[in-house]
């Protein structure tokens, strides 16, 4: 099988308004391509007006307050089209698309698309460092946050929750880990149906888990689009 690190591969990032993909609407997108040598090719930059307020805990991760986004922003609908028309472009050419927690990105356009009455976005094949990391790295001590991440592979994420900056540094991560797993120079579609078992599986060593600390909470497992 050819591993994906010898082809181009695209890296997707989003900053929302919320926490819960299923309510949280699009402020920034961003979708770059780089090639095998890990040089960028071109970069998709999206600015949204949301539609609704974007709460004051969401412009602190982000920076974009919603009287930015209502005076600079396209228009919700517009952005949803054409990031959901640039990916699936990537998908349909085989083109792997790397997002770090896939199925939190995923997930927000899968709802947006709902919203707006468009298809349904097919998402294949799909990298996602989050998911991969806990496979590879079972036991790691600490949080598996991109920064967090980042830093234990040396990566630089000046710019941390602008979606640029996370979606390059999310394809950096994912490069770096392979160096130090080389179980992931793998093919992308064979890697993307692995990690929906491996997502399932973390999901239900966690719900057990917390189930031991007598918290008896379902943890959805489904990867990359949570349809729950």
């Amino acid at each position: 099988m050819t591993s994906w690190l010898d082809n181009p591969r695209a890296t997707f990032d989003l900053e929302t308004t919320g926490v819960d993909p299923r309510t949280a609407r699009i402020v920034t997108a961003s979708l770059v391509l780089v090639g095998a040598d890990g040089q960028v090719i071109r970069a998709g930059e999206w600015l949204a007006n949301p539609g609704i307020d974007i709460p004051a805990e969401a412009s602190a991760v982000h920076g974009i307050s919603t009287e930015y986004a209502q005076e600079h922003g396209q228009d919700a609908s517009t952005v949803v089209f054409q990031v959901a028309s640039a990916l699936g472009s990537l998908f349909h050419d085989g083109i792997p698309v790397i997002a770090f927690n896939a199925a939190y990105d995923f997930s927000v356009l899968h709802y947006e698309l709902q919203r707006y009455g468009y298809p349904e976005l097919m998402c294949e094949p799909v990298l996602d460092p989050y998911v991969l990391n806990k496979h590879f790295h079972q036991f790691k001590r600490g949080k598996r946050t991109l920064e967090v991440l980042s830093e234990e592979y040396g990566v630089s994420l000046e710019n941390a929750h602008t979606s640029k900056d996370d979606a390059i540094a999310a394809e950096r991560l994912l490069t770096a880990m392979a160096a130090s797993f080389p179980d992931l120079a793998q093919d992308a579609r064979f890697l993307h149906q692995q990690q929906i078992l491996w997502a399932q599986e973390q999901a239900a060593e966690f719900q057990e888990y917390l189930k031991r600390q007598g918290k008896n909470q379902v943890i959805d497992g489904s990867w990359p689009i949570r349809h729950g």
